[in-house]
């Protein structure tokens, strides 16, 4: 048993405990007392904003295979088996947006994104499977190879086999790591900043007993005698004024009874900066602009497109190059990486407005270095012809050498016509 154990020990699920001069990273119980997962931090506003965000822009991307041609571009590989995969449908149970969503959901809450590979007989990728990543272990064997263990559940695809435990090797696994620190497997953002999230869900709970109890503090009922059965006065004053329902109801005392309120209020103890303090402090955990979570205290209508422009640049860039990557290197044979790439497209999200885009296109347009067609495409346009000159690549003749200058109208110049006497002596 000591022998299994040392070899299937699990990398990407840290535990709580604190051992071998080194800290390991886990869900759990917080500084404030609530316990953090991937559950209890999904159901805060800002957690669930912030992960629904980043997971929808991915997978609403442009994703397709290239190939360079013989002239050194690029051109789309339509005729590749990973192009309807990953343009269209990964399997037959789900969508393209769905598969990329549902793996970025995972990246961003555990740190790491599993997809089971299916071959057929002639090593090509038919369909991509999403694994949970809670369930999967990744480890090295006595002789240094790297394998991953499934924990299988009756939810699980049956390509994966009837047996509770499927041994996977590396070419049958997409394996997306996002932040680690051994470059194999990563580190969930969520248990990284877990004390962060806890004081959020903490503030929040402690919003609602509030309100639930009408908005009012706790207290003291005080008697100047002795009260033979006190709990059931406590329990008769809970019953008819405690709670939302009895809020602002007028209290009858007998014997000479005093209420004496305890407790804060919640200006003293900063309620409502506490909580925007946390979404803020979420929204930097996934480095989400404050104003794509509705937090438009500091936006203005000069500096919200750069915001957007930065959250693409520095934000959504380096996902999605951890996910051309990894693509390319588990989905392309070794005959393909020189030739045949993975990426996705966002100079969507880089157009900005109307007005900007014309005049961008003006420029590339009287330079030369884009023809009418080029920019058609990119404004979703049908094409011009050719023979009506929609791939001509035209330049502004405004700027020509001095000693060039009216050239082209000497050139047009008719030749004069030969008067009779030179024909005659012709």
């Amino acid at each position: 048993m000591n022998i299994f154990q040392g070899i299937f020990k699990a990398r990407d699920k840290p535990k709580d405990a604190l051992g071998g001069g080194r800290y390991d990273f886990f869900f759990g119980s917080t500084s404030s007392g609530k316990p953090v997962n991937e559950h209890t931090a999904m159901q805060m506003t800002a957690v669930y904003s912030c992960v629904r965000i980043l997971s929808e822009t991915l997978a609403g991307l442009p994703l397709h295979v290239y190939k360079y041609n013989d002239s050194g571009g690029k051109e789309k590989y339509l005729k590749h088996p990973l192009y309807k995969l990953l343009h269209d449908e990964p399997n037959p149970e789900m969508t393209s947006f769905a598969f990329r969503e549902t793996l970025m959901s995972h990246l961003l809450l555990w740190g790491n994104a599993y997809a089971q590979i299916i071959r057929n007989a002639k090593g090509e990728v038919i369909s991509l499977y999403p694994l949970m990543p809670n369930k999967m272990t990744v480890d090295r064997d006595a002789n240094g190879r790297l394998f991953y263990l499934y924990q299988r559940s009756s939810e699980d695809v049956s390509s994966l086999g009837k047996d509770n435990q499927v041994y996977l090797a590396p070419t049958d696994v997409l394996h997306i790591p996002g932040l680690g620190f051994d470059g194999l497997v990563g580190y969930s953002p969520i248990a990284m900043a877990k004390n962060a999230v806890g004081l959020a869900i903490a503030t929040e709970e402690y919003g609602a007993k509030f309100f639930a109890n009408g908005a009012a503090p706790g207290g003291v009922l005080e008697h100047p005698g002795t009260i033979k059965d006190p709990q059931k006065v406590k329990e008769s004053w809970n019953a008819a004024y405690q709670g939302s329902a009895n809020s602002h109801r007028v209290a009858v005392l007998e014997e000479g009874m005093k209420y004496q309120p305890i407790g804060i209020s919640p200006e003293q103890a900063q309620f409502l900066e506490t909580r925007k303090f946390q979404i803020n402090e979420i929204a930097r955990i996934f480095r989400v602009p404050p104003h794509m979570l509705a937090d438009l205290e500091k936006s203005s209508f000069s500096n919200i497109e750069q915001q957007s422009l930065e959250f693409v640049k520095y934000t959504l860039d380096p996902w999605v190059v951890r996910w051309e990557q990894s693509m390319c290197r588990a989905l392309l044979s070794d005959s393909e990486k020189p030739t045949v790439f993975i990426k996705f497209n966002v100079d969507g999200l880089l157009r900005g407005d109307y007005a900007s885009r014309m005049s961008g296109y003006a420029t590339a347009r009287q330079n030369g270095w884009m023809s009418a067609n080029d920019i058609r495409e990119l404004e979703n346009l049908d094409r011009i012809p050719a023979e009506l000159g929609g791939d001509l690549y035209l330049i502004n003749g405004a700027m020509t050498k001095l000693q060039d200058a009216g050239a082209f109208a000497k050139q047009a110049e008719p030749a004069p016509e030969k008067t009779e006497t030179e024909e005659t002596t012709e």
